[in-house]
């Protein structure tokens, strides 16, 4: 019986040292990635997409820009053959397609904010409330895991990597199995960059659809 009871002891005992470490581990990454994060109000890149399937067959590749401005309002442009264009000034967004002639118009959500242009241009110290965080590195690379942790956000892990303290690529993977990856280059940070900026100009001719 006391053998039973100290095996019991000892794993709960261990299991609180595991549940420490974790939660350590968390705190530790979250403490890396917002610190990285904080400092940056404003960051412009071009970037490089590329969309695999769930088998690594290539589906799509992309080129385009960003402007990001904390908080919440971002330009997120891609060129041909897909042309679009994101835009949000911290409470709506917009998504313009030029092919359909047509701009959908939708308030910000808990939804939509879990977006990667709205996580990096959202306010860093909220990031634990969102996503479970890991991270390892080498000495000029840092790269982060994040688990959303609500169901509902419209990826299933997400990876970010800074090359010298710089932002160089981002992963994203969905439910089915798709991964995109973002290649960022020209990167340019805390540059002024006017709030008009943020605000789509709707052009005429085109169908407005508001959600």
């Amino acid at each position: 019986m006391q053998t039973r009871w100290l095996k019991q002891f000892f794993l709960v005992l261990a299991g609180g040292l595991l549940a420490q470490s974790l939660a350590f581990a968390q705190s530790d990454a979250v403490g890396r990635l917002t610190a990285l994060l904080a400092d940056v109000q404003t960051i412009e890149a071009n970037f490089e997409q590329l969309t695999l399937d769930a088998s690594g067959t290539r589906i799509q590749e992309l080129q385009g820009r960003m402007q990001l401005k904390k908080p919440g309002k971002f330009v997120w442009v891609t060129e041909e053959p897909l042309p679009q264009e994101l835009v949000s000034d911290g409470e709506k967004i917009w998504l313009y397609d030029p092919d359909l002639l047509q701009v959908t118009i939708q308030n910000m959500d808990e939804r939509m904010s879990h977006t990667p242009a709205l996580l990096l241009s959202g306010q860093a110290d909220k990031i634990s409330e969102s996503f479970e965080v890991s991270y390892q590195s080498n000495e000029r690379m840092i790269e982060f895991s994040l688990l959303p942790k609500d169901p509902d956000t419209l990826f299933d892990r997400l990876r970010l990597t800074f090359v010298n303290g710089e932002l160089n690529d981002m992963h994203l993977e969905d439910a089915v199995g798709q991964k995109t990856s973002l290649y960022f280059f020209d990167l340019r940070m805390n540059q002024p960059l006017a709030d008009d900026l943020f605000v789509f100009a709707v052009p005429d001719g085109v169908d407005v659809i508001e959600e």
